[in-house]
Parts: structure tokens; sequence; C-alpha cells
């Protein structure tokens, strides 16, 4: 998974953290999830607020279907 994967991110970062509310996460413990997440594979670093702030909106879009 890329950065742009930001559906792949979303939907693994709500199997591995179930119940948790996508908009109480810190970014920083997000950037360590999603740095934790196996498939991940891009640069970790890269990240920047913009980039963190679509992975928690695509996971909280998603947390909002089921």
């Amino acid at each position: 998974m890329k950065w742009s994967d930001l559906e792949d991110i979303a939907e693994a970062l709500m199997e591995a953290h179930p119940g948790v509310d996508p908009l109480e996460v810190r970014f920083t413990d997000l950037l360590r999830w999603i740095g934790e997440l196996p498939e991940f594979d891009d640069d970790l670093h890269s990240s920047n607020e913009k980039k963190l702030e679509a992975v928690q909106m695509a996971w909280y879009e998603l947390s909002q279907e089921g």
C-alpha cells in the first residue's frame, strides 16, 4: 500500500482497530498505526498533515457506512 491508496489504508485501519472513532485518533498515533500495517510499504516519513487527514476522513467515511 502507498499513501495514494487511501481506501485500502482506511480499510486496514478499521480492521486493525475495530470500534475506534477515527476522528478521535491523534495524528501521531495514526501515523504509527499506518506504519504498523504489514501491507504499507511507502515512505512513512513522507507523511504530512494533508495525507493523514485524508486517511482519517476515508476511515471515518467507511466507518459510517457500516
